[in-house]
This record gives C-alpha cells, sequence and structure tokens, in this order.
C-alpha cells in the first residue's frame, strides 16, 4: 500500500510539474523559436513553387510566341511545350510534398500551441500532438502521395497553363494550316507534320489533357487542399 501511495504521489507531482511547465517562459521561448524556424523553413519551399511555376509560364509564353511569329514554325512544338511543362510540374509537386511535410508541423503547433495559449486554456494543451511532432522530428515522412501533389499543384496552377496550351495549339492548326479546313476531317489531317502521323498528335493531344482533367478531378474529390473554402461550420467573421 505504501509502494502504490508512494507511486501515486510521484505521478501527481510530475502532473502538477508538467502543468506548472506550460507556461514556463524557458518552454514557451523554444516553442517561440521552433515556431518561427519552421515558418521559415516553409516560407524557403513556397517560394521554390513559385519559381518552378515562373518557369513553366515563362517557358510557356516563349513557346507561343515563337509559334505564331512565322508560318514555317510547325505546331508540332507545342508537344515539346507539354513536356516542358509535366516537367516542371513534376519538379513542383516534389517540392509541394516537402513544403506540405514541414507545412503539417505549423499546423500542428498553431493548432494545440498557439490556440490555447491564445485562450489560455490549459487543458487543450494536453494531448498526443507534442509526440507526433517529436517523432517526425525525429523520423520525418511524407504527410501526402506523389499524385495528390501532383493534383494539387494542377488544382492551383497548371491546369490553367495546359489550357492554355491546348487553346494555342489549336489556334495555330486554324491559323496555319497548309489547306483550309471546313470539317472535323480537315482538322484532322492538319494535324499531321512531316512523317509524324495525325492520329499520334491527336493521341497526345487528347490524352494529355484527359489525364490533367482527370487527376484535378480526382484529387479535387479525396483531398481539401491546404486551406478550406468559408463555409457555414466556421464564424461569420471576415476582415
Amino acid at each position: 500500500m505504501a509502494t502504490q501511495n508512494t507511486a501515486l504521489a510521484e505521478k501527481e507531482e510530475r502532473t502538477i510539474s508538467f502543468q506548472r511547465s506550460i507556461y514556463d517562459p524557458g518552454y514557451v521561448n523554444a516553442m517561440s523559436h521552433f515556431y518561427r524556424g519552421e515558418m521559415g523553413r516553409i516560407m524557403v519551399w513556397r517560394q521554390r513553387l513559385d519559381v518552378t511555376t515562373n518557369w513553366a509560364i515563362t517557358s510557356s509564353t516563349a513557346i507561343i510566341t515563337i509559334a505564331f511569329s512565322t508560318r514555317e514554325v510547325p505546331h508540332i512544338i507545342f508537344f515539346f511545350n507539354l513536356a516542358i511543362v509535366w516537367v516542371l510540374l513534376w519538379i513542383e509537386a516534389r517540392r509541394y510534398r516537402f513544403y506540405d511535410a514541414f507545412r503539417a508541423r505549423v499546423r500542428m503547433l498553431e493548432a494545440h500551441f498557439l490556440v490555447p495559449m491564445v485562450m489560455e486554456n490549459r487543458e487543450m494543451l494536453q494531448g498526443e500532438w507534442k509526440k507526433l511532432v517529436c517523432e517526425d522530428l525525429i523520423l520525418p515522412c511524407f504527410k501526402i502521395s506523389k499524385l495528390e501533389a501532383v493534383g494539387r499543384r494542377l488544382k492551383r496552377n497548371y491546369m490553367f497553363i495546359f489550357i492554355l496550351i491546348l487553346v494555342a495549339w489549336i489556334t495555330k492548326i486554324f491559323l496555319h494550316a497548309p489547306m483550309a479546313m471546313d470539317s472535323l476531317v480537315g482538322f484532322y489531317h492538319a494535324l499531321r507534320v512531316g512523317h509524324i502521323p495525325s492520329w499520334l498528335v491527336a493521341f497526345i493531344l487528347v490524352g494529355t489533357f484527359l489525364i490533367v482533367i482527370t487527376i484535378t478531378i480526382y484529387v479535387s474529390k479525396k483531398s481539401s487542399g491546404e486551406i478550406s473554402e468559408f463555409g457555414t461550420h466556421r464564424s461569420l467573421w471576415r476582415i
């Protein structure tokens, strides 16, 4: 019985000591610096996302300008545009996974440390969040799959770039076709460039944009993204 009472007393003492340490200046200061460091890290990755998006826009703009500058430039140049944008999308999706992994830590601190501090509610500071953050610091891991990362970047930015390429490609075919097109069959034959058959160009053109639409719709249904839309479940305040 004495041993049990001693164990209970030690447990209560550890609990009291833990509750006192919650608002300890050293603890708060360390968590504040940790939060600031994680914010700086995700801002660096956020800037890297902007860089790849700018590359995609710049390269697409340059190729569209070259394509419409002279009639002799074949419309197949947009195939290389699609290839460049796909490569940049893959690079940006990889960067986004790193950004999302570090952003998850920041959200964990905001939800489980900053909110209780603002609310002055010690009970909200309890839970397994400290353990989860420590495990992620020891063994970092991605929070989303590659497909979801690609879909999020498609939904936010790259879908509009692909649409722009599609419109420019079709416009180029109509403006600089070797012969007048008065039917869908004529448009199909105009897709041929040199030894590249029309069916291959049509397959690349249609297949690319079916993939873009499918991934975007699939990820939109499976994931809500970084920030949810304003809804009735949230307090009705606006700045």
